[in-house]
């Protein structure tokens, strides 16, 4: 926070592990709005996730630095707020009682109006926000069950002045845009579809999928533009944005620093499978995935081939080797890919491993993790079999030093014993470190995996 007399500018936060901007998906308020301490102020996507940003103190908005769709760095003014009492505390005289406001009129409530705590007595409290998106009291909730539950709490909205001639957007009470998820916003974006200017269908006017979908087929779209950006170069021209960024910045980093090596094996998946049609008819209710099972293996492996379970310390020519594992997982998503990170996985019973991934996976697709959830990882498990193919030479997610991946099942001829029979094969990849590890230990790791595949109750020793 920086700024002079009256008028405090609040810079973006640092959102996560390496991340370093992020771009503004909507504002939750307007030049002139009243803010309380620790309300949401704008929805912001980084490289990682969507996520709100709370403002930690109370007043008026003075100034919003940037637009939709503009990218603002970590560390820059990202909204001004005018703090004077005049402003903002002038318009409360006690916890719960709202007087209007005197300030040009916009037709937005004083924000905190009907909630117990008035801006003044918020900024006389200070922020206590800890993590990009809650409050002081709210804990770790889910951004839509927090909008949802703030605004069942709010009661009868207070304009400050009204303003006949105000247009609709701004004589609303509550300039946040009634949108479910991120990726509706996103829909919308790409389709120049104006969001505040859609019934929603959803509960409490809230904008779903359907709904943008349904306004594109109606074709309230603008015109595609003839000419795309780009195309008298030969080519359109796609900006590099959030996760699709962050990856290509990493997947190159990666190879350049990384001296890394690929192994691989084919298992004939029989034993796999029985495993999990045995787990999942002893309990319907939590089931259990292919890529569940090989991730325990995989964790099972790391015991017995611990140098896979490290990084590489380059600036002190140091292995660092960890005693607990946070698996990375990669998820394909409509932001392009991720990884979500389960931590302590090493820790997880196999269906709490796979009601995790479910979870995960999930949230990764409807843009909801926090940046905490995808970062840190420690080794990863790639399932490209989903899509497919048979077999890939991954890209180690840097830093960490081994990623295993996992093709389709596929019946192939197979031999058993001296006779050739129609088996579920599936090729598993080991890409690792080399720094970290030879290929003995590489190919022991893999091989206990393949192993476990081929005969689940190898794993029981191991237990």
């Amino acid at each position: 926070m920086s700024g002079d007399g009256a008028v405090r500018g609040f810079l973006l936060p640092d959102l996560g592990e390496g991340l370093t901007e992020a771009e503004i998906l909507t504002w939750l308020v307007a030049v002139g709005d009243t803010v309380a301490v620790d309300q949401p102020v704008a929805e912001v996507e980084t490289a990682k996730a969507a996520v709100e940003v709370p403002c930690p103190f109370a007043g008026t908005v003075a100034a919003l630095h940037g637009a939709p769709g503009d990218s603002v760095a970590v560390g820059a003014p990202l909204i001004s707020i005018d703090t004077a009492p005049s402003g903002a505390a002038a318009q409360f005289t006690e916890p719960g009682a709202v007087v209007p406001a005197a300030r040009p009129a916009t037709g937005a409530e004083p924000a905190g109006a009907g909630n117990g705590r008035s801006a003044a007595h918020g900024a006389r409290q200070g922020s206590g926000a800890v993590l990009v998106g809650y409050g002081t009291g709210e804990g770790a909730r889910g951004r839509q069950g927090r909008r949802r539950r703030s605004r069942a709490a709010e009661g009868p909205r207070t304009t400050a002045s009204a303003a006949p001639s105000a247009p609709p957007a701004q004589a609303r009470g509550d300039l946040r845009t009634p949108v479910v998820s991120p990726l509706v916003r996103r829909l919308a974006r790409q389709h120049g579809i104006d969001v505040t200017a859609l019934a929603g269908s959803g509960g409490s006017g809230l904008v779903l999928r359907r709904d943008v979908e349904a306004a594109v087929a109606a074709g309230r779209v603008p015109a595609p533009d003839p000419a795309p950006a780009g195309a008298q170069d030969g080519g359109e021209r796609i900006p590099l944005r959030g996760a699709r960024r962050t990856a290509a910045e990493r997947l190159a980093r990666s190879r350049r620093e990384i001296p890394e090596a690929t192994v691989w094996v084919d298992a004939d998946a029989s034993g796999l499978l029985d495993l999990r049609a045995t787990l999942n008819a002893a309990d319907p209710a939590r089931p259990v995935g292919i890529l569940a099972l090989i991730a325990r293996f995989c964790l099972l492996g790391l015991r017995r081939y611990p140098s896979l379970n490290a990084r590489v310390d380059s600036g002190r020519s140091e292995l660092v080797r960890f005693a607990h594992v946070n698996l990375g997982f990669a998820a394909q998503t409509p932001r392009g890919l991720v990884v979500p990170v389960l931590r302590g996985a090493h820790a997880l019973t196999t269906r709490e491993l796979a009601a995790e991934l479910n979870r995960a996976t999930a949230r990764a697709r409807e843009g909801t993790l926090p940046p905490g959830d995808l970062t840190g990882g420690t080794f990863t498990v790639n399932n490209y079999g989903v899509f497919g193919v048979d077999g890939s030479a991954a890209i180690i997610n840097h830093p960490e030093a081994a990623i295993v991946g996992v093709g389709r099942i596929v019946k192939r001829p197979w031999v058993v014993g001296d006779l050739v029979a129609v088996r579920p094969v599936v090729e598993l990849t080991l890409a690792f470190d080399h720094r970290v590890c030879d290929g003995e230990e590489a190919g022991g790791f893999l091989r206990f995996v393949a192993d476990c595949v081929e005969r689940p109750g190898i794993a029981l020793g191991d237990l």
